[in-house]
């Protein structure tokens, strides 16, 4: 259950003809991924949440804040991304430093992560392009719109159709697929910039004071909403104050979510040595910029107590007398969903391509396709699957999975620095975490406590999901791995 794979045997594995995908990526299309896949509905939703609920205008500090613990987390991730360039990210590094089983459990926690994510973020998309939709009259049937709106029977074509759309593309290519996102990630950041340009000429100096309004105790949570660390601890989280800050942080951190994307194509990557870092750690650091700038010009713009919720950007511009950028936000975020739907599901194929290259699921699903030399098989499986996912439930409930997923991944991966530096101390490292063993132990830290602050109800889901993965493991996993059966 412990055995470990080789970092040569991995790299060896990607040699395979049949089972070998297209080196393609550049260090400039790994930070377009990075940033088409984080900035999507955080910059355009939490900014308004956090600022009138938690932190008012040091949600700027929040945003920093959350921003420095990914930082942390993408360092980890640079140096196993550029000493093992191989498909999988997580799953691949705890195989190659933690064993069989520990592999295992962070492959099904990421395919779950991926799956979940692409298709709550696909039925978000569809409900901003009914938004603009309904701008011009033109309105969607109701038993189209998915089962939010429609009453009784309702499926969502919009989004059934994005991923199946998204699907083809990533069949064809990854370079096709870099193509589209370098469009679609400029367009979406032209209008961030433009919102924040426009922003400042509407920012009244008064609506900073208090920059840190003073501290008011939460509403005490109680039973499956409370989080954990309140049941286990008794901690009461604060709203404002300088603990208000923190509280904020583990929210907006969400708003960061799919930088480690960018790992699972090291495969497909010309350089992974040279590029891999510099796509994870540049996407993080073009992000984290935006989101402080945009959190600074919303609560310029209008005092935090008056902030909307739902649309805090659309309707600070309205209530400054300019609908038009309304409109404009609203196109933003639909483009921009556009590329989080696509980065998502690219990361879920890979995670799936590479178990099954292993043996851990059926081998079927690791050959590639002989002329775009993409995994075609489990790309279009998983497509169609979340693309009825997508279409016939509503999943806004289970969004927080996606949440304790990704922060799990990342404690495997802080955790896995630290085991690979003492068992193989003099394996070439083209990138070395720096401040090794504090900053993965810091990384491990942070990563936990924003996974205690998330609700008792999201770890019962997490854990009957794990319990299950586990299962699937025994029952098949464990006896068909190549690595168990003695290599190829």
């Amino acid at each position: 259950m412990f055995r470990t794979k080789s970092v040569e045997q991995s790299i060896r594995d990607t040699e395979e003809p049949e089972h070998a995908l297209k080196k393609s990526l550049s260090a400039l299309d790994l930070t377009v991924f990075g940033v088409g896949v984080i900035i999507g509905t955080g910059i355009f939703v939490l900014t308004g949440q956090v600022a009138k609920e938690t932190a008012g205008p040091a949600t700027a500090i929040a945003f920093a804040a959350a921003g420095v613990v990914c930082a942390l987390a993408a360092l980890c991730y640079a140096e196993f991304a550029s000493t093992v360039p191989v498909a999988g990210s997580a799953y691949t590094f705890a195989y190659a430093s933690m064993g069989e089983l520990v592999a295992w459990i962070i492959g099904w926690d990421l395919v779950l992560e991926f799956a979940l994510g692409t298709a709550v973020v696909a039925v978000g998309w569809s409900g901003y392009v009914r938004s603009l939709m309904d701008n011009v009259d033109w309105t969607m049937p109701e038993v189209l719109s998915g089962p939010d709106v429609a009453e009784g029977f309702g499926f969502d074509i919009l989004a059934f159709a994005l991923v199946l759309v998204l699907t083809a593309i990533l069949v064809v290519g990854m370079k096709l697929s870099a193509r589209v996102t370098s469009v679609v990630v400029a367009i979406k950041v032209a209008v961030v910039l433009m919102v924040i340009i426009a922003g400042l000429f509407f920012i009244k100096a008064e609506n900073y004071k208090p920059f840190i309004p003073p501290a008011e105790k939460q509403p005490a949570g109680s039973g499956w909403d409370a989080p954990l660390v309140q049941l286990m601890f008794g901690y009461e989280p604060t709203n404002f104050g300088i603990m208000g800050i923190f509280t904020a942080a583990s929210i907006v951190f969400f708003a960061f979510i799919g930088f480690d994307v960018v790992a699972t194509a090291a495969e497909e990557t010309k350089l992974p040595q040279r590029d891999m870092p510099r796509g994870i750690l540049g996407s993080l650091i073009i992000c984290t910029v935006l989101y402080v700038a945009v959190s600074l010009v919303v609560t310029g713009m209008q005092n935090y107590r008056e902030l909307s919720v739902s649309a805090p950007l659309a309707d600070a511009f309205k209530a400054t007398g300019h609908p038009f950028y309304a409109g404009l936000i609203s196109f933003g975020a639909a483009v921009g969903l556009t590329t989080v739907c696509m980065i998502l599901l690219l990361g879920q194929t890979r995670v799936f391509f590479a178990m099954s290259r292993d043996g851990l699921l059926p081998r079927f699903f690791s050959k590639t396709h002989p002329r775009f030399r993409t995994p075609y098989r489990p790309t279009i499986l998983l497509g169609v699957l979340i693309a009825i996912i997508a279409g016939f439930t509503s999943i806004e409930e289970l969004a927080t999975l996606v949440n304790i997923g990704t922060l799990f991944a990342f404690v495997v991966v802080a955790l896995g620095v630290l085991v690979l530096r003492r068992t193989q101390p003099d394996l070439p490292r083209a990138f070395r975490t720096p401040w090794v063993p504090l900053l993965p132990i810091v990384s491990v830290a942070a990563s936990v406590w924003l996974m205690l602050n998330l609700p008792v109800e999201t770890w019962v889901r997490f854990g009957a999901w794990m319990a299950l993965g586990v299962l699937i493991y025994f029952v098949y996993g464990r006896s068909h791995s190549l690595l168990g059966k003695g290599g190829r």
